[in-house]
């Protein structure tokens, strides 16, 4: 159920969609002759857009989350290296079985460097189908596909193909591997993502170090306007509403300990 209704949820606060609805609610407005009621809806929803894709919203919502965990340096050894999924085009990976990224693509370039560096370490991939109604590639397969491709031995790969959302990719990754006290594994992830991940990780009992990716600001945004084109800041302020929302309702859900996990 907490599945369902936060990709219900999910759809609706993003800007555009609940911009969308506003519209719709204006439209109809209008045709039942509720002139004040459809100039406020209206009005609303241009807001909403005109602040996501005009300025700087997203961008500063953005960096306290990615500044939360800053990068560590190299550690000396690493006994494995665990990379959330959401990098690959389920639907299209489905249809064609190629492995094409998406904007969260660097996780699994990153986990190939670092699979590099670390060749002794193994490679836990994550990640289920998250969508609720479309057909997808599950990340796992397609990331097997991917890494194999770029040099990964097979069996090194730990493939966890289940998990819908961040929590159970903390459960489900856990339950498989079962680390040991004292050993070091790095977590890979959006570094947007990384506090509710990091908070879900240590919440199981799964101690990680935080190998933050997938940078979208630079930190020194301020507040502006018309700095990026419209298309990636409303993604930039879609992405932050729902990260802070997923924070906020994982925590009142108890799984995980507060509103902005951080380092100790």
């Amino acid at each position: 159920m907490f599945f369902i209704l936060s990709k219900v949820f999910g759809f609706f606060i993003q800007p555009l969609n609940f911009s969308i609805l506003l519209l719709s609610i204006a439209l109809l407005a209008v045709m039942v002759r509720r002139r004040r009621l459809a100039v406020a809806g209206m009005g609303i929803a241009f807001f909403l857009l005109a602040m996501a894709a005009w300025t700087s919203l997203g961008a500063l919502m953005l960096t306290p989350l990615e500044e939360r965990y800053p990068k560590p340096p190299f550690p000396a050894e690493v006994a494995g290296i665990v990379v959330l999924g959401g990098g690959f085009e389920g639907a299209i990976n489905l249809a064609r079985g190629g492995y094409e990224l998406n904007s969260s693509g660097d996780r699994f370039v990153e986990t190939a460097i670092l699979a590099r560096r670390y060749p002794q370490a193994r490679i836990v991939v994550s990640g289920g189908t998250g969508a609720l109604l479309l057909e997808g590639e599950d990340d796992a397969s397609t990331a097997q596909r991917l890494l194999t491709a770029l040099g990964v031995a097979p069996e090194r790969l730990v493939l966890e193909h289940r998990s819908r959302n961040t929590y159970e990719n903390a459960v489900f990754t856990h339950d498989m591997v079962s680390p040991k006290p004292g050993e070091t594994w790095l977590l890979v992830t959006s570094a947007f993502h990384m506090p509710r991940a990091k908070a879900l990780f240590d919440k199981v009992g799964f101690a990680t170090l935080p190998w933050p990716v997938d940078y979208r600001t630079t930190g020194r945004e301020g507040i502006s306007l018309f700095s990026d084109n419209a298309a990636d800041s409303v993604q930039k302020t879609t992405l932050a509403i729902r990260e802070w929302i997923g924070l906020v309702a994982y925590w009142l859900s108890g799984k995980i300990d507060t509103p902005f996990p951080g380092p100790n």
